[in-house]
């Protein structure tokens, strides 16, 4: 199961930076980068993934001496918790970027916008 996991999420950040890359449409890049964000996000927590361990609360199931032996470390998930409010303040950051550049060009074709060219 983890591999499979694994797998998906290097599925996505390949159609992730293939779509960003092969792309000239604005939007659709920034759609790319979110599904390239997913992937990343899918290969932490597979990597986090132990099996046969659970969740990291002390309670009657689990006493404190036996923790260590018996729960998930709860720092990838954390991070990827992290990692996705970071990645929705990245991409409303992106649409509203896109959003004026429209507005100024009247295109979210990315040729069109040649002002930094040197």
């Amino acid at each position: 199961m983890i591999h499979l996991a694994m797998a998906t999420g290097f599925l996505l950040i390949l159609i992730g930076f293939y779509g960003a890359v092969s792309n000239r449409n604005i939007l659709r890049m920034i759609v790319a980068f979110t599904i390239a964000d997913s992937g990343v996000n899918l290969v932490i927590v597979a990597i986090g993934y132990m099996p046969g361990r659970t969740a990291p609360i002390l309670d009657a199931t689990v006493k404190a001496g036996y923790a260590a032996a018996r729960i998930i470390d709860p720092v990838p998930q954390a991070l990827v918790l992290t990692a996705i409010v970071i990645g929705v303040g990245v991409t409303a950051l992106m649409l509203a970027y896109a959003y004026k550049l429209y507005e100024k060009k009247r295109s979210l074709d990315i040729a069109k916008f040649t002002e930094l060219r040197g």
